[in-house]
């Protein structure tokens, strides 16, 4: 469960939005947990780490788990992480175009041929785009940038191959309060960016029980 910040008099608006984050669907092999939020964007913020590591992505999958804060365990390696940060000013900003804002960060490693795709930037764009559509998350003023990293080795390190990351930023406005969708719809971004494939339509499995 999702706890709002300890904050006097939090706003009626803010706490429902919180249990509608609660309401989340994402697949298994998202580990997603609360992180400290930023406290110079808006007067209320909740923000959420995932990542999708080697060894969870290995798995099947299931778009049917509710949200927890419960980590996974994970391999060394990460395929994708990313942030969400949900954002509330009772006063408005000008450029949310109201009350709410979704700030997301997304960042995977790529193979080295599909890193040097002129199009990434487009294709990381519509897989954003793509993920709001499919969850029925309705959004406006929506705005950011895709970045490709390439990291070169030398020296003692130049037997290193170049790697290359794509980075993406995107924020937006939810058009209504269904806040659930935008979350679930970040944690599909981060899966498409950590490479798992679909899971067919209509295949919902229960959520896996795990010893602690």
């Amino acid at each position: 469960m999702i706890h709002e910040q300890q904050r006097p008099q939090v706003p009626q608006a803010f706490t429902q939005a919180l249990t509608e984050l609660s309401h989340a669907k994402v697949r298994e092999e998202l580990s997603i947990v609360e992180i400290p939020a930023p406290q110079r964007l808006a007067p209320f913020a909740l923000a959420l780490s995932g990542e999708v590591s080697a060894k969870s992505g290995q798995g099947h999958g299931d778009y049917g788990q509710e949200f927890t804060q419960t980590p996974f365990l994970n391999a060394d390696q990460d395929l994708a992480t990313g942030r969400f940060v949900l954002l509330y000013d009772p006063a408005s900003q000008d450029l949310w175009n109201g009350n709410f804002r979704v700030v997301t960060y997304i960042r995977a490693r790529l193979e080295e041929e599909m890193g040097q795709d002129a199009m990434l930037g487009a294709v990381a764009w519509s897989w954003f785009e793509e993920a709001l559509r499919g969850r029925h998350a309705q959004y406006h003023s929506a705005g950011g940038t895709a970045t490709r990293v390439i990291s070169e080795s030398f020296g003692q390190m130049a037997s290193d191959e170049a790697q290359v990351d794509i980075e993406l930023r995107v924020s937006w406005s939810p058009a209504s309060g269904e806040l659930g969708s935008h979350l679930s719809a970040w944690a599909d971004m981060v899966c498409i960016f950590a490479g798992l494939p679909p899971l067919p339509d209509g295949v919902q499995q229960l959520p896996m029980r795990r010893l602690r």
